[in-house]
């Protein structure tokens, strides 16, 4: 079938596709590369919750990362839709940002990542929740 648009697709809306081991593991990599990164996680966290911030906000209650990171994260999660950015028409210009509802759907599954890691016994749950408060870089 010739397609038309890039968006249109032979099966029907609502219909997930036919996973071989191959396209899930695929599919997952990509999911966790608009995630991975040092500080993206952190960056999803503060604006969980339906939560606006400035650009200020986010710098301060990020300790340790750098205006030029944050802006670099900030534009790759807005690039994949994650985050939504905008400015004001203000002298000086006020910038904020925030989850779309796409990215704030991410945060059940993170919520069950969590709920999986705390499943794990002993030292690897300690390791992977970092209880000991050791950073891990």
């Amino acid at each position: 079938m010739t397609r038309t648009h890039e968006k249109v697709t032979d099966r029907p809306p609502g219909k997930r596709p036919d996973y071989t081991a191959e396209l899930a593991a695929r599919g997952i990599e990509n999911v966790l590369q608009v995630i991975g990164g040092r500080w993206k996680l952190v960056i999803l966290f503060q604006l969980f919750g339906g939560k606006t911030l400035r650009f200020s906000e986010l710098e301060r209650a990020i300790p340790g990362i750098s205006q030029k990171m944050l802006i670099q994260q900030l534009r790759q999660l807005e690039k994949d839709e994650v985050v939504t950015r905008t400015v004001h028409p203000e002298v000086p210009p006020r910038v904020e940002y925030r989850l779309t509802d796409w990215g704030q759907s991410l945060c059940p599954a993170l919520d069950s990542l969590l709920m999986w890691a705390e499943a794990a016994s002993g030292e690897k749950r300690e390791a992977l929740l970092n209880l000991n408060g050791a950073d891990s870089e």
